[in-house]
């Protein structure tokens, strides 16, 4: 386990998630338990981009500079010692998933999607567009009750003009994030504590099997670690906020755990990279209402838009 020098850049943030850093040196956080999304300023000061409600959660660039958001439609939240604990069972004013765009000029919120196939969005949880401009994003799903709903990757456009569900069932898909070359697509199951990956074959299709989309596990992790967002660096390492063990956990593209990279919060969600290297590593520590940053030893990817 790695303990970095990290810098707290802002505090007082509703459940932080989907940071996307920003040529100027701000970086854009969602806030889930506040409904909100919100820039932060080098110097820390916060300002409000727009308040589509729900929860908002992962965020992109798209190809025309807009953010583009998965809205989870709503959590419950619990305060346990100090800690903003999220209630993965649906609450009852859940406001229904989806996908959005918010004009970062004004603030505008578009709805793009709420369903695909008569199936409705449930908790849209994370992004990544390819070199073409489409996007690849998870339905974490959720707990109904004492029905559990089963998570998807979808595949969309950002105009709104097209969905296709590409892999189903996957167990509480969270962070989504392509390969260097865009030749491997991954996503980090929650509860089971594994990263899945599939062969990309073309934009919005991937290698097939018997029972669908064929993915292999590249990593899971023993005791109860529990996997959230992702990121991948330059050298194609999958970067995962790992909760409850409050770190980052490095997976090379073989499979290795090559590191654990202490963050000190428990529901550490989510990493990008930032500033004129990209060697800067800007993380949402959800449980304390954080965003900070540390220095990264190889260089985050540089995203196909942003």
């Amino acid at each position: 386990m790695t303990t970095p020098e990290i810098t707290e850049i802002t505090d007082g943030l509703r459940f932080p998630e989907g940071p996307v850093a920003l040529d100027d040196g701000s970086v854009i956080v969602v806030e889930l338990a506040a409904g909100a999304i919100t820039r932060v300023a080098p110097d820390g000061t916060k300002s409000t981009v727009a308040e589509p409600g729900g929860s908002p959660n992962g965020a992109a660039i798209g190809p025309d500079g807009a953010l583009y958001v998965c809205n989870s439609g709503g959590w419950a939240f619990t305060e346990i010692m100090g800690f903003l604990i999220p209630d993965s069972t649906l609450p009852a004013d859940h406001a229904g998933g989806r996908i959005e765009r918010v004009d970062l000029a004004t603030g505008e919120v578009t709805v793009l999607y709420t369903e695909c196939d008569g199936h409705r969005l449930i908790g849209p949880n994370d992004l990544v567009f390819d070199s073409t401009g489409g996007m690849w994003f998870t339905d974490h799903a959720r707990r109904e009750g004492r029905v559990q709903h089963l998570g998807s990757v979808y595949y969309a456009r950002p105009d709104g003009s097209s969905i296709r569900e590409v892999a189903f069932p996957v167990e509480s898909p969270n962070g989504i994030g392509l390969s260097p070359d865009g030749t491997v697509l991954y996503a980090a199951e929650t509860h089971t504590g594994r990263v899945l990956a599939w062969d990309v074959v073309g934009p919005g299709e991937l290698a097939q099997g018997p029972g669908g989309a064929a993915s292999r596990v590249l990593c899971g992790l023993p005791g109860h670690q529990l996997f959230d967002s992702l990121g991948i660096d330059a050298d194609g390492n999958v970067v995962v906020a790992t909760l409850v063990t409050g770190a980052l956990t490095v997976i090379a593209p073989d499979g290795e755990v090559l590191d654990q990279v202490a963050t000190g919060d428990p529901m550490t969600t989510n990493v990008c990279w930032g500033g004129p290297d990209l060697r800067t590593a800007y993380v949402t520590c959800s449980a304390t209402g954080r965003l900070v940053s540390l220095p990264w030893p190889r260089p985050g990817l540089r995203l196909a838009f942003g």
